[in-house]
C-alpha cells in the first residue's frame, strides 16, 4: 500500500483576498476604502519610489480636498508613508 506525499501549501498571489478586507458596499467612501487597503496591506514590501509618488499626490490632496474626513485620512495616510519611508531609509 502506498499513500501520497502531502503537498506543501500553494504560494497565493500578491492581494489575493485582499478584496475581501475593503467595503464594497456602495455607501462606502473612498476614504473607508483607502484605510481597509492600508490596514491589509501594513506589511507588504513596497518599493520607496512609489510611496514618495503616493505622499506627493496625498499631499496635494490634502491642500485642495474640502472633504474633512477626506482630508484626514489623505493626511494619515501621508503620516503613514513618511514612516515608512524613514524606516526603509
Amino acid at each position: 500500500m502506498t499513500t501520497n506525499a502531502a503537498q506543501p501549501p500553494r504560494d497565493r498571489a500578491l492581494g489575493r483576498g485582499i478584496t475581501t478586507l475593503i467595503p464594497q458596499a456602495a455607501t462606502a467612501t473612498p476614504a473607508e476604502q483607502a484605510a481597509a487597503v492600508l490596514a491589509g496591506m501594513q506589511s507588504v514590501p513596497v518599493r520607496i519610489g512609489v510611496l514618495q509618488a503616493a505622499v506627493v499626490l496625498l499631499e496635494e490632496r490634502v491642500r485642495t480636498t474640502e472633504d474633512d474626513a477626506e482630508r484626514r485620512a489623505a493626511a494619515t495616510t501621508v503620516a503613514m508613508l513618511r514612516g515608512a519611508i524613514g524606516q526603509a531609509g
